[in-house]
């Protein structure tokens, strides 16, 4: 299993947990920064995930520093970390998957897989390199 198709399985394996803003733990609550931190974690990145932000943070500058040691890339594989433009200031972060993308739904409040193309305009998005960090 390739690095990408860990952290999407990892993604996957944390539908259903409840939607809590700041949170990093499934069995408590994740937002869309939680996700991706858990989901990055079992494809074997240890780097450091954003913190201190609010709901209308809309700084990617601190997305883009916390990510760093992910290789750019077009969102399109799966395991592929992706940053959208959810609203006036507010951007939102997924995981790619086989079937379509994994995020912190707000409005459900949970953990969903959506089988759709993104709602939201893609600004940036990264990958694990199958074994290091870095390499695309």
């Amino acid at each position: 299993m390739s690095a990408g198709e860990r952290v999407a399985a990892a993604a996957r394996g944390i539908v259903g947990a409840r939607f809590r803003l700041q949170g990093r733990d499934p069995a408590t609550g994740l937002d869309c920064v939680g996700v991706v931190a858990v989901a990055l974690k079992a494809g074997g990145h240890e780097g450091p995930i954003p913190s201190g932000y609010d709901l209308r943070c809309g700084d990617a500058a601190r997305y883009r520093s916390c990510w760093a040691g992910l290789a750019p890339a077009d969102g399109e594989r799966p395991g592929d970390v992706l940053l959208c433009v959810a609203g006036p200031r507010q951007l939102h972060l997924a995981v790619r998957t086989s079937a379509g993308f994994v995020h912190a739904d707000a409005g459900l409040r949970r953990v969903v897989e959506r089988p759709e193309a993104l709602p939201w305009p893609l600004l940036m998005a990264w990958r694990l390199a199958s074994g290091r960090l870095g390499e695309s």
